[in-house]
């Protein structure tokens, strides 16, 4: 955001500020998210969605030449509430662990058809006290015919501590048929005079037939006219095959004269060559390639395989490569850039985890730039399908 934009729009500079402070102190936790968007997000995070049992997991994550980081994660459920709390610990000037960002996340089932969520983010003053950050609100409604409406409204405090929206999301899902559904989803900011505008809109058609998923996702922005204009669409085809999984994933975007071209394909192919044992492979081509000069045409870019290996006992191995071009020498063909190991473990009522992650230096050779290591009493946390593979009819 320029400065001008501040000066116009303080409050979404302020809801600007806020998002990078805590999406800083994320990414300090947990490098691999942010250098590896393809690897799976651990069991750990999507359980409490699912499990009304109570659990504590505790990270440590270590990178060279950067501040460690602990983390504390914990979820709880009574009747129709569900508390998780997630606390992140850095090192402070006298070498012991000291508070750095407190999430908590409230969800509780309103009845049968509302879901009511908030979260609250908490920073550290000056003196070290707890300060509110930001705060997110969530409501979603879902009807017996499959139709959903969810709004989510995000604030941050202002300088006298009171709460001022800086964001407002609305999305809303019809069920156009059994096999068929439309969503639309609005996304509002502060227009700097104390109300919200109307700033992106995405509308996103899904049709199932047979064993094939087709989306359609257009994204569109004001035009300064009244209109809304299209800036991208996502054209996405998913096929089925018993375990085995194809997708094909096309970005278009108009050009000069309005016209629609596809400027990115991405293709994946997951299968399962015995039980225990996947393997994915990501394919993606792009008008823009490092070091390139653009020609229009579609050039391999990156290449992302992921292998899991799995046991009967509950521990599971997951490998993931990423390779793309050297800016240096894009010619020469794909290098791997970057390696995940990540192990867990069942370990008595919970379970162990370790991830570590090596990038290719300036001089070629891997390193280890991350090594974090989990632990959850959580017992949902690891969930293995080792079951026979169907025979050939």
């Amino acid at each position: 955001m320029s400065k001008a934009d501040r000066r116009r729009n303080p409050a979404g500079s302020m809801f600007m500020d806020c998002r990078s402070l805590i999406k800083l102190a994320c990414c300090v936790l947990s490098l691999e998210l942010f250098l590896f968007p393809t690897v799976s997000a651990r069991a750990q995070t999507s359980d409490s969605q699912t499990s009304d049992r109570p659990w504590t997991a505790t990270t440590e994550s270590h990178t060279p030449n950067t501040n460690p980081t602990r983390t504390s994660e914990s979820h709880t459920k009574s009747g129709n509430r569900s508390l998780d709390k997630q606390t992140i610990e850095r090192i402070g000037s006298d070498g012991h662990y000291e508070l750095y960002l407190d999430v908590e996340k409230e969800t509780v089932q309103v009845n049968a058809t509302t879901v009511r969520t908030i979260e609250r983010s908490f920073g550290r003053g000056p003196s070290g006290e707890k300060t509110l950050m930001q705060v997110t609100e969530e409501e979603k409604q879902t009807l017996g015919n499959g139709d959903s409406k969810m709004v989510r409204t995000t604030s941050n405090p202002d300088l006298n501590g009171g709460l001022q929206v800086v964001q407002k999301v609305v999305e809303s899902t019809k069920k156009s048929s059994p096999d068929s559904q439309e969503s639309k989803t609005t996304i509002f900011n502060p227009d700097g005079s104390g109300g919200l505008v109307a700033s992106q809109q995405v509308e996103e058609r899904q049709k199932r037939s047979g064993h094939t998923v087709e989306v359609q996702k257009s994204t569109m922005l004001p035009d300064g006219g009244g209109n809304w204009q299209l800036v991208q669409r996502t054209e996405q085809t998913t096929k089925e095959d018993g375990k085995d999984r194809t997708t094909e994933e096309r970005i278009l975007k108009p050009d000069s004269d309005g016209k629609l071209s596809v400027v990115s394909r991405t293709t994946s192919k997951e299968t399962e060559a015995a039980p225990g044992q996947k393997r994915s492979t990501t394919e993606t081509y792009s008008t823009d390639t490092p070091g390139l000069a653009s020609d229009g045409s579609l050039h391999l870019n990156q290449r992302v395989v992921t292998v899991e290996r799995a046991d009967a006992n509950g521990a599971k191995t997951t490998e993931q490569q990423v390779e793309e071009p050297n800016p240096g020498d894009p010619g020469s063909g794909l290098r791997v850039t970057t390696k995940t190991t990540d192990v867990m473990n069942p370990s008595g009522s919970g379970v162990q985890e370790s991830r570590t992650i090596q990038v290719r230096d300036a001089s070629g050779n891997l390193g280890v730039v991350s090594v974090d290591t989990k632990k959850s009493d959580n017992v949902h946390a690891v969930k293995v399908d080792i079951a026979p593979q169907e025979k050939p009819k």
